[in-house]
């Protein structure tokens, strides 16, 4: 996961555009913010925003999401998941819509891809505009914890 701090932002939307929605999440997924992406600072940025998110934890069955946040890994901030074509390109990708289940995160659009085996890259939209990207990895289908 941490590999892809090494690409470039463009490299990041090309991995996005050249994958498919890959398999509906499952279980626990530790998670890793993406920016400047490419750029020395990348690893320190990323190392001081995992202190407040830690990941999401999936509910394939429910079609539900959790993020993880806190060094300790509190759940907070829910979201539905769903499949449905990306805003960057059109093609299909799963969905992270918090519009009903937040108020804090309710204008956020998280859409994912699964560019390897259990690896996830995400792009963050805010009011539609795209604000980030991070990364996601699940450890264990169906280990929530």
């Amino acid at each position: 996961m941490e590999a892809l701090l090494r690409l470039s932002g463009r490299e990041l939307d090309d991995l996005f555009r050249r994958s498919d929605a890959g398999a509906r999440p499952d279980g626990r997924a530790e998670g890793l913010f993406l920016l400047a992406p490419g750029t020395p600072g990348a690893p320190v940025l990323a190392g001081l925003l995992g202190l407040a998110w830690r990941g999401k934890n999936f509910d394939a069955g429910s079609g539900t999401m959790v993020n993880r946040v806190l060094p300790v890994g509190i759940e907070a901030v829910k979201a539905r998941v769903r499949e449905e074509p990306s805003r960057l390109d059109r093609k299909p990708c799963h969905v992270l819509d918090y519009s009903r289940t937040s108020l804090i995160a309710g204008g956020v659009r998280d859409e994912i891809r699964e560019v390897a085996p259990g690896l996830y890259l995400g792009l963050v939209y805010w009011m539609g505009l795209r604000v980030g990207r991070f990364a996601l990895c699940l450890t264990r289908a169906t280990d929530k914890r």
